[in-house]
């Protein structure tokens, strides 16, 4: 079935290598945006929950920007608009990037802060699902909020997330054959320009489809063993994503669901 994966290219290449190329491509926009998701859903997610209203405000509407509006409309704002929009001298020489970092740049850009609002969600239900007593035994023992956040809150609250950043690791994945549209040949791409060449849809994109499939395995079983690595001792396994409206049950209950009660 995959046989035609095999043969040779016009180029002498196999069409295989197109895939394998495809796949380097993928692998690099998920690694790299997977970082900048992270450094900056953090910085948000805390942002949501401190005292002061004009930074909650900003990250607010950080997360309601990039959350609201398609990927697919973000990554042609990206590469299309933004050139347009700047001054010409710097717009000029974005348009001059040459292929294909000048597809790549704008789709890792894309993906790292649209996956950002997401995860800050995540960092925000994290934290907030912590009881306030464990803040409140920080300032007593007088840390500053910087310190708190730091040294208390954080630190609990990613442990408790990572179940449902799974998802968000595997999801910027799949969100990078978004990427094709500003022609960037990632694994997709390169499934499609198979297809086209040799007629055999079937085996290109199932080619494709095992290879997402494979990456999606290996990261959600990645997940697993940190999970493991820096789960609170006396606690049980988080099975479940924490959910938008955690908050309000931990706050009117007074305490963590069972799978998620952290040590005071």
């Amino acid at each position: 079935m995959f046989g035609v994966l095999f043969e040779q290219t016009a180029d002498g290449q196999r069409y295989i290598d197109w895939l394998l190329t495809g796949l380097g491509w993928t692998l690099a926009l998920a690694f790299f945006g997977w970082w900048i998701a992270f450094a900056v859903g953090v910085v948000v997610g805390i942002g949501r929950t401190v005292q002061n209203r004009l930074m909650a405000a900003l990250a607010r509407f950080y997360v309601e920007i990039f959350r609201n509006i398609p990927v697919l409309v973000q990554m042609f704002l990206w590469y299309f608009v933004l050139p347009e929009i700047l001054p010409s001298q710097l717009g000029n020489a974005i348009k001059q990037i040459p292929p294909p970092w000048g597809s790549f740049f704008p789709a890792l850009v894309c993906l790292g802060l649209y996956t950002a609002a997401r995860i800050a969600e995540q960092v925000r239900a994290g934290i907030e699902a912590l009881p306030k007593k464990q803040t409140e035994a920080a300032n007593a023992l007088g840390l500053t909020g910087y310190l708190t956040y730091r040294h208390v809150i954080v630190p609990q609250a990613l442990r408790l997330i990572v179940p449902s950043l799974t998802s968000e690791v595997m999801g910027i994945y799949k969100n990078t054959s978004v990427a094709l549209t500003i022609g960037l040949m990632e694994l997709t791409a390169q499934a499609r320009q198979i297809s086209e060449a040799t007629f055999q849809t079937f085996s290109a994109f199932g080619a494709a489809t095992l290879i997402y499939l494979a990456l999606a395995l290996v990261a959600y079983q990645s997940m697993v063993l940190i999970d493991r690595a820096v789960r609170i001792p006396g606690t049980t396994p988080a099975k479940d994503a924490i959910e938008p409206g955690l908050t309000d049950e931990v706050q009117a209950g007074g305490a963590l669901p069972g799978a998620m009660e952290v040590v005071k």
